[in-house]
């Protein structure tokens, strides 16, 4: 339990939201059970703990936005860090457009999680009520869809309401810049200056009863505001061309697939870009069809996770038949695919899963191989995602870039060869989290144009007799077998996050010399932005280079035998995450080497 004192701050904290003349009656019922449990037994360690984490402090402002646990308090999701977070935009928004003759604007769109619609409407009224104009999504919309609209609109800005892939019990909310792209860390530092100021009961200014007298599921026809705009129809077909713009153009009626949309926001532009490309049979898993903010049949509906495909991947097995697996995450900008595949040390039929990774890796391939590729061609991905694919891009004469972690990066630079005109030479872009796009119709990753292009990549082999897992290991075969891993280790509440802080200051002051027995020869520090190189006699004191990324709380560690680890804090969530990479002559050596990594950073946690 944190210090007597520390809790009376967060009992006062508590106390003022229970005074509130405003507080919602959830919210209110929430900490009048919390308080209840004080009163009837003073001792209840529990009740405390839960009222500390509450309260301790205000929920984060990050270039990821705020994202958190639904419920009463400043360290959470709900009405009022919402409409406190929007007043801090609406004023970052109309100080930087203060005496230009063109009038900003926002476009807001929500996935299928609970509150999302609420608070997107809460967000809409924020910001009419400060003169800015909003364009709101007028159902789920993919987060893709969001910087669409941002672009599309010409507005100043975005906002996306979800948590991505987090369990039921989160929500979020993402801010994007007037290009579409997730705000950059000097954006959202100056946000969260704005934020700062404003009272989370006060200070926001709202449309008061106009607002909350509308019905959520009838808004569309309840919203009349000179300042809020439903988005019509067009909006979403001019999306829905954009992507298909970006196909590669192969036919794909011989192809068939089992599709979950995870009971999030994919299940209707997955479908239809699937059907407007010749893929007619796609068969949907049907108790994740839905939109459903409780995630009934999975509770960490995240694509990258064994157990968010069980559904999905036992109607396979029961059809027997689909090609592919296909899983989009409840705002669909991650796309997880298992192949059909004749396992001949089985002999049978079965369905692997491909990794992050591996789905970047065949589709850099198949774009470049039966693509038409323009003068000067740029890939991108992230600095956690497989070196395999700088050997790819080589093979091809395609520049490979290297960024930091968080799909804004890649939008940033998209957005810099659109301002020297070259946006045109951007193919591809991707990270390891199952993150991918093609083409520059937005700044964020796209699970609608990922689904699309692995059908194509998938067709187009099984036309030569062919799966995606023959051709992934024909790639591994030609560039090495390069195998990652990803470990995450969860650091909850406020003493976790200290904890997680100490093990990286650890590291930071004690660097390990070697690891499985290599020497350390490159060690990285990404916040101080420098990578040291280390001679053969470990002299600390050996040369450094810098690394001209952003600074970032990200360490890397470069082994002898060419194999690392990177380890960063999650953006995200309350996780350590740690990356492996190895490259072996063969999958067995390469498998050994990751084996190894696996147990010895695992030993850095527990210390």
């Amino acid at each position: 339990m944190q210090h007597d004192m520390d809790f009376g701050y967060a009992l006062g904290k508590m106390e003022q939201w229970l005074s509130h003349q405003g507080m919602t009656p959830k919210l209110h019922r929430e900490l009048t059970s919390l308080e209840g449990r004080l009163v009837d037994n003073s001792g209840d360690r529990e009740a405390k703990e839960e009222i500390f984490d509450r309260f301790y402090k205000d929920l984060e402002f990050g270039t990821g936005g705020l994202r958190g646990i639904l419920g009463a308090g400043t360290n959470r999701m709900n009405i009022f860090t919402v409409r406190r977070a929007t007043q801090g935009f609406a004023d970052y928004i109309n100080r930087h457009y203060s005496g230009r003759e063109k009038h900003p604007a926002v476009a807001i769109a929500y996935d299928s999680r609970n509150f999302s619609t609420r608070f997107a409407l809460e967000a809409a009224g924020v910001l009419a009520a400060n003169d800015i104009k909003v364009y709101l999504y007028p159902e789920l919309m993919p987060t893709p869809a969001l910087s669409f609209a941002v672009r599309y609109y010409d507005c100043a800005g975005g906002i996306m309401i979800t948590a991505s892939h987090n369990p039921a019990n989160y929500n979020g909310y993402k801010v994007y810049n007037e290009e579409g792209c997730q705000v950059t860390q000097d954006a959202a530092s100056e946000i969260l200056r704005c934020i700062e100021k404003v009272d989370i009961f006060t200070g926001a200014k709202t449309l008061g009863e106009e607002l909350e007298s509308i019905n959520e599921s009838r808004f569309r026809d309840e919203l009349h505001h000179e300042y809020i705009c439903i988005i019509p129809p067009e909006t979403t077909e001019a999306y829905m061309e954009a992507v298909k713009a970006n196909r590669v153009g192969v036919e794909c009626g011989d192809l068939e697939v089992v599709y979950t949309p995870l009971n999030g926001t994919g299940n209707r532009p997955v479908r239809r870009i699937l059907a407007e490309i010749g893929v007619e049979k796609v068969h949907v898993v049907p108790e994740q069809e839905n939109p459903d903010g409780n995630f009934p049949t999975c509770s960490y509906p995240n694509p990258e996770k064994e157990e968010a495909l069980y559904r999905g991947l036992a109607l396979c097995q029961e059809l027997g038949t689909p090609d592919l697996l296909l899983a989009t995450d409840p705002d669909c900008d991650r796309l997880g695919v298992a192949v059909r595949h004749h396992d001949p040390g089985k002999d049978k039929i079965t369905y692997k899963r491909l990794s992050g990774n591996e789905i970047g890796i065949l589709l850099l391939d198949f774009i470049c191989s039966e693509g038409k590729l323009p003068e000067a061609p740029v890939a991108m991905k992230t600095i956690v995602s497989t070196k395999m694919a700088e050997a790819v891009a080589a093979s091809y004469n395609v520049e490979m870039i290297n960024l930091l972690t968080g799909f804004k990066y890649i939008g940033e630079q998209i957005g810099q060869l659109e301002a020297k005109g070259q946006d045109h030479r951007f193919i591809f872009g991707f990270e390891e989290s199952y993150g991918y796009l093609a083409g520059s119709y937005v700044r964020d990753k796209d699970a609608v144009n990922a689904a699309m292009l692995i059908c194509e990549a998938a067709a187009y082999y099984k036309k030569l007799g062919k799966t995606l897992v023959d051709r992934m290991e024909a790639l591994y075969n030609t560039y090495g077998w390069y195998l990652n891993d990803l470990l995450e280790f969860g650091f909850e509440g406020a003493a976790g996050m200290k904890d997680m802080n100490a093990l990286l200051t650890g590291l930071r002051q004690e660097p390990p010399g070697e690891v499985i027995g290599f020497r350390v020869v490159e060690l990285a520090d990404y916040r101080e932005g420098k990578r040291r190189i280390i001679g053969a006699s470990c002299d600390m004191a050996a040369g450094y280079r810098p690394i001209t990324l952003p600074p970032a709380d990200v360490l890397e560690y470069v082994l002898e035998d060419g194999s690392s680890v990177i380890v960063r804090p999650s953006g995200t969530e309350p996780k350590l995450k740690i990356y492996l990479s190895a490259k072996g002559a063969d999958q067995a050596a390469s498998k050994d080497t990751i084996d190894k990594l696996r147990n010895a950073v695992k030993e850095w946690v527990k210390k």
